[in-house]
C-alpha cells in the first residue's frame, strides 16, 4: 500500500478530488494549508507528490476527524530500527477512546517518515497524549532513548504538524 500527499490551495485541492472522484482521498486542512491524501496499492493520480510505502496500520482512515502527523527525519542507518520500534507496538493505542487510524509511512523520496493517527477529535488525541499508555508508547519518542545513546538514528528535530479533515462549511 502506497500514501501520497500533495498540498495547496482549497479550491485547487477539492478540483483534484472532484476529477478523481473514483479514487479513495481525504482532503484536510491545517496551519493555513491543504492537504490531500490518496491511499492506494496503485499509482498517484497527483502530478508532484510527495510519496511513502504505508510500512504498518491499523483502522480505516475516514473522511472526517482529526490529524496528526508527526514528521520524523531518520538516518538511512536508523531506518530498521526506527520500522521495528513502530511496527511492533501499536496495538495499545488501538483501544483508546476516539481513535481511528493509524499509519507509518516510509519515505521514498526523503527521509522523513510520517507517523499519521486519525482521532475522532482533537481532545481524544489529547487525553491520549497525557495517559500512561502514551507514555509507554514508541509515539512518545524521546529521541535520546529511542535508540540508545550509541546510535544517531534521527537527522535532525521531529515536528508535529496537525489536520482537520471537514471544514466548518462542509459541514
Amino acid at each position: 500500500m502506497y500514501m501520497y500527499l500533495t498540498s495547496g490551495t482549497i479550491d485547487f485541492m477539492e478540483k483534484i478530488q472532484q476529477r478523481h472522484s473514483n479514487e479513495e482521498m481525504i482532503l484536510m486542512h491545517g496551519g493555513g494549508r491543504s492537504l490531500l491524501v490518496h491511499e492506494t496499492e496503485g499509482k498517484s493520480v497527483f502530478q508532484a507528490p510527495r510519496r511513502y510505502e504505508v510500512v504498518s496500520s491499523a483502522g480505516k482512515l475516514k473522511a472526517e476527524g482529526y490529524f496528526v502527523c508527526n514528521n520524523i527525519p531518520v538516518t538511512d542507518e536508523g531506518r530498521p530500527v526506527f520500522e521495528h520500534r513502530f511496527s511492533t507496538n501499536t496495538g495499545k493505542i488501538e483501544s483508546e477512546k476516539g481513535f481511528i487510524a493509524f499509519r507509518l509511512l516510509r519515505p521514498l523520496d526523503s527521509d522523513t517518515y510520517i507517523v499519521m493517527t486519525e482521532w475522532e477529535d482533537p481532545i481524544d488525541y489529547d487525553r491520549w497524549k497525557n495517559s500512561q499508555a502514551f507514555k509507554d508508547s514508541p509515539h512518545s519518542l524521546n529521541m535520546k532513548e529511542f535508540a540508545g545513546n550509541t546510535t544517531h538514528i534521527f537527522a535532525s528535530a521531529s515536528y508535529l504538524t496537525t489536520y482537520t479533515a471537514k471544514t466548518d462549511t462542509q459541514e
